[in-house]
Formats: C-alpha cells, structure tokens, sequence
C-alpha cells in the first residue's frame, strides 16, 4: 500500500465555510483517509492511500483537484 500526505491551497468563495465544503467533499473521495485544516501556506492536508504509486496519482490529479475551489496540491509520498 503507498500512503501520500496532500497539501492543498482552496481559493476564497462567497459562500462562508468555503474551506470546510472543500474539505468535505475531499474527506467522501475513495482513498482518502483523513482530510485535515491547518493553518500556514495550506488549507488542508490529506491523508491518501492506494495499492500502487499511479493509484495515488489517480486520486490526486482525477479526484482531489477537480473538487471545487482546489487551486493547487503538493504531495508528499511516503517513503519509509
């Protein structure tokens, strides 16, 4: 199993909570374990499971991008 850590940048929105809906829909994708708020230079953090390196990038560049209000992500495979 490959774990990977997500951090991702939500824009701003009219609608309050903008953050959270994010998180929300995120926290419902397959292979999404934990979905986190931080504060700093992210907004979220999440924790993404797959059988194989390409399942977590299916996850990210299919699923957690296309939610709406991500601007970017930066991921952290684990290593060891």
């Amino acid at each position: 199993m490959v774990m990977a850590f997500v951090l991702i940048r939500i824009g701003t929105g009219e609608q309050l909570n903008f953050v959270r809906s994010a998180m929300e829909e995120i926290a419902k994708i397959k292979g999404v374990v934990k979905v986190h708020g931080v504060f700093g230079r992210y907004d979220l953090i999440a924790q993404v499971e797959a059988p194989t390196l390409e399942g977590i990038s299916r996850i990210i560049n299919d699923e957690i991008r296309a939610v709406a209000g991500v601007l970017s992500t930066e991921s952290l495979v684990v290593g060891f």
